[in-house]
Formats: structure tokens, sequence, C-alpha cells
């Protein structure tokens, strides 16, 4: 069996509480634009202090990202993960399991064809507490 087909990257950005998660999927490598961008989503949406824990990602640690941070008058406080330490992000979890899990054997034809269900399955996960709960017990933050 032959399968062609151009793969794009396609990058998650997603915050993640005790019980749920908010994402954004976004073609490409995310940038210091999208991460703010994100940031004000989760600020209207949670309408309340936010604790980030962020690996040392380029885009988290940029000039735009921290003026904005520090804008926001004590609303975010960013902590960084260690060096490279996957196993403490939670959110590493979550793209495991929607790669590995809910998209496994899935061949799409195009690559609106792939970010459409990949954004289902992660919809899907939202209202499954136990990948939730799975994803933050493997990170053994807590």
């Amino acid at each position: 069996m032959q399968f062609h087909f151009n793969w794009h990257q396609l990058s998650l950005i997603a915050g993640m509480h005790f019980s749920g998660m908010c994402f954004r999927l976004h073609e490409g490598a995310i940038a210091k634009e999208q991460v703010v961008e994100f940031l004000q989503a989760l600020v209207g949406h949670f309408r309340r202090p936010l604790l980030i824990l962020w690996d040392s990602l380029q885009a988290h640690r940029s000039h735009l990202v921290r003026d904005y941070v520090a804008s926001t008058a004590g609303q975010i406080k960013v902590h960084f993960l260690p060096g490279y330490a996957p196993d403490l992000n939670p959110v590493e979890f979550l793209w495991a399991w929607l790669k590995r899990h809910a998209l496994a054997n899935f061949c799409p034809d195009t690559f609106a064809e792939l970010r459409h269900t990949a954004r289902g399955k992660l919809k899907s996960a939202q209202r499954r507490s136990v990948i939730i709960a799975s994803c933050w017990q493997q990170a053994e933050l807590f």
C-alpha cells in the first residue's frame, strides 16, 4: 500500500485545569502572538488569577509574552518547568493521547481533514474527566 501526503505541522496550545481544558490547534509552530492571544482568551474565560506552568519554548520567553503577562497586574503568574521536562507537563500527555490513541491508524486525505478530526477528538476529551485526570496523574506534579 502506498500513501502520499505532504504533512504539515499541526501544533496544539492548551491550558489544563484539574477538571478540564481549553485548547487551540494551529498550523505550523506556535508563535509568540498566538501565545498572547491564547492567554487573553484564558483570562476572559476564567476571570480569576491564573497560574501558568510552561516549558521553555522560545515563544513563552519572548518579550511580547512577558510584557503581556506584566500588563495583567498579577492576573497571570508564570512558572517555568525545568529545562527539558516533558514528563512534568500534563499537556504533553494530552498531545500523546491524541496522537497515539485518538488518532491512531487515522489516515486523512487532507490537512483540513486531520485538523477537523483532531479538533473533534479534543472536544470529546474535554468531556471525559478520566483523560484529563490521567494527564495530571502521569505528570506527577501534585
